[in-house]
């Protein structure tokens, strides 16, 4: 084995992503909210009245993970879903009151998370980070 396991690029990358997830994860849970959930309501905080499909493709997860996420959070009174006019096999997704206010108190909490993880990062080097990703997302892809 030529590198160490430290080496390793991946383990990197997944040891960040859990110390990102665990942090998110403590900041949600007085919240009832799960960080994958939590990327939902992002989303629907952004603009409301989102499709499933359009959830699929923003996130780039499988329908049947977004529609039990989807179910979940309706179930908690954050969202309610209600079929397309246009076409009745698809749900579209709309913020409860509830859910409204909620975002009132995470939208906050995401910043917060965001200003922690950025401090002391530059723009030229949030920049290049984006274009790294982008290379190592583009190079695994090529291979799928």
């Amino acid at each position: 084995m030529k590198l160490s396991f430290q080496d390793y690029i991946s383990i990197k990358l997944h040891k960040t992503d859990l110390t990102l997830t665990s942090y998110v994860k403590a900041k949600l849970e007085p919240y009832n909210l799960a960080p994958e959930q939590n990327l939902i309501m992002m989303l629907l905080w952004e603009q409301d009245g989102l499709s499933q499909h359009q959830l699929v493709t923003k996130l780039e997860k499988d329908k049947t993970n977004i529609a039990r996420m989807a179910s979940n959070l309706e179930k908690k009174g954050f969202i309610k879903r209600s079929h397309c006019q246009d076409d009745r096999r698809s749900l579209k997704l709309y913020l409860t009151p509830c859910g409204k206010k909620l975002g009132d108190e995470v939208i906050p909490i995401a910043e917060q998370f965001n200003d922690l993880v950025c401090k002391g990062i530059s723009e030229v080097e949030l920049m290049q980070m984006e274009k790294i990703l982008e290379k190592m997302n583009k190079n695994v892809q090529e291979q799928l």
